[in-house]
């Protein structure tokens, strides 16, 4: 192999992060070996087709398989880089990180590594995390030098790149968006940059590793304090009877002011999570951001505290959720807020809630057996007849609704302001 030409990739984890990345290095001539737990992935993908919905996606998997350029398997192979791309989830009780899985995939690529590999992880971790997959391959590995204990000349190279990009925008943002990218050592840093200039078009950030890991945190942390306001001032607002979103609207025409929407609180994989790494790193400083965490746990009981006095005296009131997904137009419903909404209320009130969602056909994959009791019909079925209608998530294929009159409405996210 010349030096820094990866030309095999493996993608370890073929989610939202890692197959669209996969996708990526593969269209742009890198022989890609995808790496997934779940067979009806790996078994989608070497059909040329996306297991996830993002626009654009399926025709560049359908591509690049086509081509022998991606193929997906279960188990590791050898190949000149790897790039790790799986959950890091918090514990919704303690809310101490689980790294498991990052630990799982070091165990899993260990026996196939060989000198001079290059290992990235993706995935959003405390800090110290890729130190720690050093750690876990280093025991496994003996007979290969890590970048640990001040080691100069290693034979496995490791750094952290952390991801940047939306659902809706993956594909785009994956080639546009800045990348920070901290090696375990200069070298490191330096080969990741290498493997990441195959399509990335924006800057490539160098650092450490552990800043980048925290640089991450930050990030997602900074949008969750700002989110939180918006939703703390809504419900203030709710309280005392004025619009929140007038109220917001005027506020933004300030020129240092930019105050961002309320919704039903927050959710997916990167805000409602990644705060709670810091928090658990330093527990007593965090205090600002333990506290728009907790702000934003709570609105998804306001509002089901809402809807509870509107049922007091309509006990058999129907009740409408519209949007089930984590923010509008994606198939993502990983720490959905008006998912759990949607899921207590139809526990507390069977047989009396519908839902609508025009991702609702995804739900399936939920390994939650709440889900496949919720009764689901079209928007328009779901309205009609309803005595409360909730706007949870604002799809754009809840444009053409009509404001519902003579109900009841709780509108989150300020949908038919």
């Amino acid at each position: 192999m010349m030096e820094h030409s990866f030309g095999t990739v493996s993608v370890i984890g073929l989610g939202y992060i890692g197959l669209p990345t996969a996708t990526m290095f593969a269209s742009r001539g890198k022989h890609v070996i995808g790496v997934d737990v779940s067979q009806p992935a790996v078994d989608a993908i070497n059909q040329g087709r996306a297991h996830i919905i993002e626009p654009g996606l399926d025709e560049i998997v359908r591509t690049v398989v086509s081509s022998g350029s991606l193929r997906a398997v279960m188990n590791p192979e050898p190949a000149d880089a790897f790039i790790v791309a799986v959950p890091t989830p918090v514990d919704h009780v303690t809310h101490v990180p689980d790294t498991s899985y990052v630990e799982a995939a070091g165990r899993s690529i260990a026996p196939v590594l060989r000198a001079g590999n290059l290992i990235v992880l993706e995935s959003t971790s405390p800090v110290g995390t890729t130190r720690q997959l050093a750690q876990v391959m280093a025991k496994l590995r003996p007979d290969l030098r890590f970048p640990l204990d001040g080691e100069t000349a290693p034979d496995i190279y490791l750094a952290y790149c952390p991801e940047r990009i939306i659902p809706g925008q993956m594909l785009r943002e994956l080639v546009e968006n800045d990348r920070i990218i901290g090696g375990m050592s200069g070298e490191c840093t330096k080969r990741a940059t290498a493997l990441y200039a195959t399509f990335v078009k924006g800057q490539c950030l160098q650092a450490d590793d552990r800043t980048a890991e925290l640089c991450k945190l930050t990030e997602n942390a900074f949008r969750d304090v700002n989110i939180a306001f918006a939703n703390e001032l809504s419900m203030v607002c709710d309280d005392i009877g004025i619009d929140a979103w007038k109220v917001i609207e005027l506020a933004n025409h300030h020129p240092r002011v930019s105050i961002l929407n309320p919704g039903a609180g927050v959710g997916g994989h990167c805000i409602a999570v990644d705060p709670w790494f810091i928090v658990a790193s330093s527990p007593e400083r965090a205090r600002l951001m333990r506290t728009a965490r907790e702000v934003n746990d709570s609105k998804p009981e306001y509002i089901l505290a809402k809807v509870a006095r509107i049922l007091e005296h309509n006990p058999g009131a129907r009740i409408a959720c519209l949007g089930l997904a984590y923010k509008p137009d994606v198939d993502d419903f990983r720490e959905s807020p008006a998912l759990e909404i949607a899921l207590r209320l139809n526990t507390q009130y069977p047989e009396n809630v519908v839902i609508a969602d025009p991702f609702a056909f995804a739900l399936s994959a939920i390994k939650d057996s709440r889900v496949g009791q919720l009764r689901v019909e079209s928007a328009e079925e779901a309205i009609n007849g309803a005595d409360v209608v909730l706007m949870l998530v604002g799809h754009s294929a809840f444009r053409s609704l009509s404001r519902p009159q003579g109900v009841e409405l709780i509108d989150a996210v300020g949908f038919w302001r």
